[in-house]
């Protein structure tokens, strides 16, 4: 047996080797996931709108699918849901977008006199307990906190004029995303043969990963759309029978929170609580009864919902979950959020399939 140590360290990283890539499917698998990786990061601000228009499409695959098991042709099935589709996305940019802006507008110019309230309540503190607070560190406070809102209202007309490109952007993806939505469906196993031919021969593993990825994706997605759309439309009813103000936005905020697993529903519950607050005070009821809503909706949601709807998904730690947001968000921003889920997904059936091919090969 040889001791030198070259051949030693040799034969230590070739066991290595042999061990994580022990054959040429696992080494097609790592250099399909390594490149499209460097892809995705790489050209993430210039295929953005692709990104979006694949996530809609995984949405309404769905009921493609759906339309197609009653015998129609898939053609047709697809220009039946994409028709649909435009009506709703007609109808979110037309009609519901324009009276979120002004309840959003309205929230924030009120601001100001929510703070002067504040503000108020505050100056009263050193009289009800002068034992615990004194008039001047509540002034010092009350001036730190003017000055911080006056340098966040700076950088938010800062932020409205660099924005316009960012407008002129959005209108061209307003028309770029419903068209390549509609090919995405329309032409999917075109598509996805297109893509095949510059895939290794080497690839039965690859396309056994993808195949479970590309179901549990589409699973995530179609379920999270429909929380969404089920947590808005229930929280606004709910909302608008209270009679509490900015109903339309806080549901929609109500809504878009479950896109951000456990941290979403956290950040929502500031708005809602503090508009029913300055709304009617903490001693009146309907302000109780506004809690005690906010909490059976997101109680509901929990335990009913979210099992309902993703009883098919892979089961993901919530220490996984809260990573996934973190690094993926931390990468793509929102829509590194949004799809946190999904890409813990593709790491976790990679992961999965790969002690399962080296365990096989051993026993070979």
């Amino acid at each position: 047996m040889n001791s030198d140590p070259y051949f030693v360290n040799k034969r230590f990283f070739q066991e290595r080797f042999n061990r994580f890539l022990p054959n040429a499917q696992v080494f097609s698998l790592a250099v399909i996931v390594l490149v499209s990786f460097v892809l995705i990061y790489s050209l993430s601000e210039l295929l953005k709108p692709v990104y979006v228009a694949i996530v809609l499409a995984y949405f309404l695959q769905g009921m493609v699918v759906k339309v197609e098991s009653v015998g129609v042709p898939r053609l047709v099935a697809v220009g039946l849901v994409f028709s649909c589709f435009m009506a709703g996305f007609t109808y979110l940019l037309f009609y519901l977008m324009p009276l979120i802006t002004q309840q959003a507008v309205e929230l924030i110019q009120n601001i100001p006199a929510f703070v002067s309230r504040v503000q108020t309540q505050i100056m009263r503190l050193p009289e009800m307990y002068p034992q615990f607070i004194n008039e001047s560190k509540i002034q010092e406070i009350m001036f730190t906190v003017q000055k911080e809102m006056l340098v966040y209202g700076q950088n938010v007309l800062s932020v409205s004029a660099a924005s316009v490109l960012g407008l002129v952007s959005a209108m061209v993806y307003l028309f770029l995303v419903p068209m390549m939505v509609f090919f995405f469906l329309k032409d999917k196993n075109l598509l996805v043969g297109w893509i095949v031919q510059f895939l290794p021969k080497d690839r039965h593993l690859s396309v056994r990963v993808w195949e479970e990825v590309e179901m549990q994706i589409g699973n995530y997605v179609r379920g999270k759309f429909t929380e969404v759309l089920i947590l808005w439309v229930v929280s606004y009813g709910t909302y608008e029978a209270m009679g509490l103000n900015y109903s339309i936005l806080l549901s929609v905020l109500m809504g878009l929170s479950v896109i951000i697993p456990y941290i979403g529903a956290t950040l929502v519950t500031f708005p809602v609580v503090l508009v029913a607050y300055f709304q009617w005070g903490l001693t009146d009821d309907h302000f109780m009864y506004v809690v005690i809503a906010y909490s059976i909706i997101q109680a509901l949601d929990g335990v009913v919902l979210v099992p309902v709807l993703f009883s098919e998904a892979v089961n993901l730690h919530a220490i996984a979950i809260i990573l996934a947001i973190l690094f993926f968000g931390g990468l793509w921003g929102f829509w590194g959020v949004f799809l946190a889920i999904p890409l813990a997904t593709v790491v976790k059936a990679v992961l999965t399939a790969w002690p399962h091919q080296i365990e096989g090969n051993e026993a070979g």
